[in-house]
């Protein structure tokens, strides 16, 4: 099954650079659907024409953020050397009320990049 998502520049660059292999969601419907071996097409936000063909490769469920951060390496979800002594689950709060989170728990997409679905 092949799913279409939005990407800002930001995680669509480290997604086609190889350096974020795990992309962070709300596990909602929409996600829930996916399985692993399918197909994401992620589009860029602001230039939809550039896309970026991914193989799901494994799905980590999570209740909260929290237990996702001290799970998954963060490095592979988008923080970088610079950045990641201040990474915190509330940062995705910016994307996902809590009541959202709580309401449908929470995923990581581990991906690998591949040429197209």
């Amino acid at each position: 099954m092949t799913h279409e998502m939005r990407l800002d520049k930001e995680p669509f660059e480290q997604i086609k650079s190889g350096q974020k292999t795990i992309e962070l969601r709300l596990n909602d419907e929409k996600r829930r659907l996916i399985k692993v071996g399918d197909c994401i097409i992620f589009h860029e936000t602001n230039h939809p024409d550039n896309q970026l063909a991914v193989k799901v490769i494994a799905l980590h469920p999570f209740p909260t953020f929290r237990e996702l951060y001290e799970t998954l390496p963060l490095l592979a979800c988008g923080y970088t050397p610079d950045n990641i002594d201040n990474a915190r689950p509330e940062d995705m709060d910016a994307y996902y009320s809590p009541e959202q989170q709580k309401q449908f728990g929470v995923l990581g997409i581990e991906l690998e990049l591949i040429g197209n679905c």
